[in-house]
């Protein structure tokens, strides 16, 4: 008697288990214009590059999705500050990107806010020089990507967004204005 009563449970329940919680997978390719800027700066500097990521996006719901990322960024110094002035502090990078990442965004066709934080390592050379800090190290390091933009278009197929990766142990941020598509 218990074991019929279990296996009539078990069927019952059985239509509301889900063995799967991601409902849908797209790939997501990036590309932009890439910058660094030291934390601490007397010039007010940022020096500019390029920017590449692909990600991975796992849809868990309409609204959260898992992400795992890899890309690179490629910075270099010109010498001069914002203003144009020459400089001799400079915030370059050259790094392989990997982690991964939690998308929250508003499910709305045609323009989708989002944000986006998680963590991951940058691999590459790093070379921070200011008045306060000297730091060239080469080698893995953390970092944390924080991004925020909007998915355009009837199925949220094209992104644009800021993305940034806080680079603490280097005491600097890379970033990049990136337009992204999505295929399915």
């Amino acid at each position: 008697m218990r074991k019929t009563l279990a296996l009539i449970l078990i069927v019952l329940t059985s239509n509301f288990v889900k063995a799967q919680f991601i409902k849908e997978k797209s790939i997501n390719a990036q590309i932009g214009y890439g910058i660094s800027t030291p934390f601490n700066s007397v010039n007010k500097i940022a020096d500019g590059g390029f920017f590449a990521q692909g990600e991975l996006a796992l849809k868990a719901a309409s609204w959260i999705e898992f992400i795992p990322y890899a890309g690179f960024v490629l910075t270099n110094s010109n010498g001069k500050d914002l203003n144009d002035n020459p400089t001799d502090e400079k915030a370059e990078s050259k790094a392989l990107l990997l982690g991964g990442k939690v998308r929250v965004k508003a499910p709305i066709p045609w323009v989708a806010p989002y944000v986006e934080i998680g963590v991951g390592t940058s691999i590459g050379k790093f070379e921070t020089s200011t008045a306060f800090d000297n730091i060239d190290k080469s080698g893995v390091i953390y970092h944390i990507p924080f991004s925020f933009g909007a998915e355009l278009g009837k199925n949220n197929d094209v992104d644009l967004g800021f993305v940034y990766y806080f680079q603490p142990s280097v005491k600097q941020f890379v970033g990049a204005f990136a337009i992204g598509v999505t295929f399915l």
